[in-house]
């Protein structure tokens, strides 16, 4: 899964991200202090989680049971959301690189140092759909659903039929929830993480096991900019209008997955309040009788507007208010969950049809015309978020396998499916990066479906374009990029691009045919930047692990200062071994995984270097002629520095 660290941990966070804002929401004075368990007075906590993109999934559901958050010095752990009844499926593959309101809480005043996160684990719970054309060599048929007897979930806890999985994590930095002040909690799941789902194909032929692993991938990152965050279209229903028509009172409601049809809804009673844009004015689409109106408050809409059901695309503001950005609404709920959402599966330039897959793993074709609005998710910026980018089919020329879009329609139930609007939630360009120069680079991409494949031009942004903000704060203007392999430390300012260009200058070459490991990286697009008008700029980069084939280990791993080294080969002609380069700094050490498949049992168990045990113990297995997978970024000295390695013992896979 190459594409899989997509969601970049200086734009609002890695992978799949629980967001917990915290807003001032007054109540009685309290005394502030270290915990929140004695003090009365309460913020609001907005509960949000988004994923990474996925070229192989079309569902990875899970079932998010509570997260709580614990006060510092112990305590009580503060309850922040728990699922309604019947517990819904979220699907992560749905929210790449955005996020999914889940629900507002309230918060005691003071400080909180942990979380943990609690997910259902019971056969059926964690449900997997490969995506209708993942990777080739990929261990699931194209939109095939793994059955639950090959699923084994890593950690469950607890008696048959009420099995979960506690996540628990310490945060970077703690958590403060004081009065008028707002605070923003990122909790992650990597997914693309190399030992979070994990295949096994036993050579020789028989079933294929999934280990699905979340501790490893489970993790924290800070939050800068909240109003940057871009969000899932959220479902509600409308319970009331506010007496001064600025806002609407609704409550949640959950999407049935796998989907129904018609389209259903879990109701619960999470409350939230969304605004109109006063200032640039709220898309509002009535479905029902197929109207378009922009509005700045709900005035119109008061005497109609209660008790139906609405899809909103939304976005944060500093003081944690949510506001609405297009609004579509209906009597009927199948009416505002019709329109298809996920990935660009494929753009067909010459019948104006792009292809998205849903959450069944199905492809959906959409037509687009020539009152098609594209928009670009760019919920920063108010203006920007709420103006098309382009109109027409002649803008498919810019939209590529890999995007993230939603697709809205007047007509949801017509056929064929024509497009009203096509929000770009993510312009995700993900392949291997060549030609770097001061002023650019060329991404390439190639798919399993080569008619898929693209080769593109990337300027970087200019360099007074606004880019978040560092840990400290301060704003960052220009490029910006990280090296997953490494700490999470942003490469932002005047020698971003120069270091960029060093970081990309190398490669790892097996001999023969085998494949040549290239850097590779994960770029967010931003359309019609200064730097390349009309066209898509660089304005974000993650270089990702790229993974080598399953490789045997050629020159047994020796320790040295930093950690150590050990040399592989690889199928298909490989006749050169590479060095494989591993750290075991703390904070920033190489991840080993011990994969073992024993009478029909996967298990997935870590080994940490930074400790004599774990360094022992990958010293004694990663001997020729173990198998490996590594994953890692090539150097300029034809190595690879790994950021995982995961070699099997017990039965052995397949290549």
């Amino acid at each position: 899964m190459r594409n899989t660290f997509l969601r970049l941990l200086f734009h609002g966070g890695a992978s799949v991200m629980i967001l917990l804002l915290i807003a001032c929401n007054g109540g009685s004075t309290g005394t502030g202090g270290n915990g929140g368990g004695n003090n009365t007075q309460t913020g609001t906590a907005n509960i949000v989680i988004s994923d990474d993109p996925t070229e192989d999934w079309s569902m990875v559901g899970v079932k998010v049971l509570s997260i709580s958050v614990t006060p510092k010095g112990g305590g009580t752990p503060v309850n922040v959301y728990t699922a309604p009844t019947p517990t819904p499926i979220s699907n992560l593959v749905q929210l790449n690189q955005i996020g999914e309101l889940l629900s507002s809480a309230n918060v005691p005043v003071g400080t909180y140092t942990s979380a943990t996160l609690t997910l259902s684990a019971n056969p059926g719970d964690v449900l997997l759909i490969a995506s209708p054309d993942p990777e080739a060599g990929f261990a699931a048929a194209p939109g095939t659903t793994v059955l639950s007897n090959q699923i084994q979930i890593v950690g469950a806890k607890g008696n048959a039929g009420s099995l979960t999985v506690p996540l628990s994590v310490n945060f970077v930095s703690p958590l403060t929830v004081t009065a008028n002040q707002s605070n923003a909690l990122d909790l992650e799941f990597v997914l693309g993480h190399p030992a979070c789902i994990v295949p096994h194909v036993p050579l020789g032929g028989g079933t294929v096991l999934w280990a699905v692993n979340f501790a490893p991938a489970f993790v924290q990152q800070p939050v800068h900019d909240i109003t940057g965050l871009a969000l899932r279209h959220l479902f509600a229903t409308v319970t009331s209008v506010a007496s001064n028509h600025a806002s609407i009172a609704v409550t949640r409601d959950f999407l049935v997955e796998p989907r129904a049809i018609p389209e259903t809804a879990i109701p619960s009673t999470q409350s939230l309040t969304i605004l109109a844009d006063a200032t640039n004015g709220t898309t509002f689409f009535d479905v029902d009788i197929n109207a378009t109106s922009t509005i700045k408050d709900f005035a119109t809409q008061a005497g109609t507007l209660s008790g139906r059901f609405v899809r909103v695309a939304g976005r944060f503001q500093s003081d944690g208010s949510f506001v609405a950005v297009r609004i579509w609404a209906s009597n009927s709920f199948n009416s505002v969950s019709l329109e298809p959402e996920g990935t660009v599966l494929n753009v067909n330039t010459s019948t104006n049809i792009i292809t998205v897959t849903n959450e069944q793993g199905l492809s959906v074709p959409v037509t687009v015309n020539n009152a098609t609005q594209f928009f670009q998710r760019t919920p920063g910026n108010a203006v920007a978020d709420a103006t098309p980018i382009g109109t027409g089919a002649a803008f498919l020329t810019n939209v590529k396998r890999g995007f993230k879009v939603h697709v809205g329609s007047s007509a949801p139930l017509a056929t064929p499916f024509v497009a009203q609007t096509v929000e770009i939630e993510t312009a995700a360009f993900s392949g291997s990066i060549s030609a770097a120069t001061t002023t650019g680079f060329t991404d390439t991409r190639t798919f399993r479906t080569a008619v898929d494949d693209y080769t593109i031009s990337l300027d970087f942004v200019s360099s007074n374009t606004p880019n978040g903000t560092d840990a400290a704060g301060n704003p960052i203007v220009g490029f910006k990029w990280l090296n997953f392999t490494l700490p999470s430390t942003i490469n932002s300012g005047t020698t971003a691009i120069s270091n960029f260009l060093s970081a990309t200058l190398g490669s790892a070459n097996f001999g023969g045919s085998a494949p040549i490991i290239v850097p590779f990286g994960n770029t967010y697009g931003l359309w019609n930047n200064p730097a390349n008008p009309g066209n898509w700029s660089a304005l974000s980069t993650v270089l990702v692990p790229a993974p080598t084939p399953l490789a045997t280990v050629d020159i047994n791993f020796v320790t040295n200062s930093t950690g150590g080294s050990f040399a592989i080969t690889v199928p298909n002609g490989g006749l050169t071994p590479v060095t494989v380069n591993a750290v075991n700094t703390p904070g920033s050490a190489t991840l080993f995984f011990q994969v073992d498949r024993t009478n029909g049992l996967l298990t997935v168990t870590p080994q940490d270097i930074t400790t004599n045990a774990g360094l022992t113990n990958v010293s004694a297995a990663l001997v020729k002629p173990t198998l490996a997978r590594v994953f890692g970024v090539p150097q300029n000295d034809g190595s690879i520095l790994a950021f995982a390695v995961i070699y099997f013992t017990g039965t052995q896979p397949a290549a």
